[in-house]
């Protein structure tokens, strides 16, 4: 447990990562997914010395509720993931682009 974590956030990531691990993820995937679901909570919070754009906009890990898990509804990287990525990468035109064309552009199609 990271000492920045409190009682509540620890207890917070092991069931969520107990869950992923009775969803049948790897071990490995199950500790990434807890600690990044606590870390984007903090991050929220306003609890670490830095944060994305991406962790503090849009909706908490509880209110998504697995919607970009691949249970339906939209799937994949939010069109921000892709434009970060693009950006990241150099593609000239990607402030217009949607997020399918960004996808396309990446080759995430």
């Amino acid at each position: 447990m990271p000492k920045e974590w409190t009682a509540k956030q620890e207890r917070e990531y092991e069931h969520i990562k107990d869950s992923a691990r009775k969803r049948g993820a790897s071990a490995e995937r199950a500790k990434e997914i807890g600690a990044r679901t606590v870390n984007k909570i903090r991050a929220r919070a306003g609890q670490t010395k830095t944060a994305s754009p991406t962790s503090i906009k849009g909706k908490s890990p509880q209110q998504r509720g697995g919607q970009r898990s691949g249970h339906g509804g939209p799937k994949g990287l939010t069109r921000d993931q892709l434009y970060n990525e693009a950006r990241q990468r150099n593609i000239k035109g990607r402030s217009t682009m949607t997020k399918a064309e960004l996808a396309e552009a990446l080759g995430k199609d």
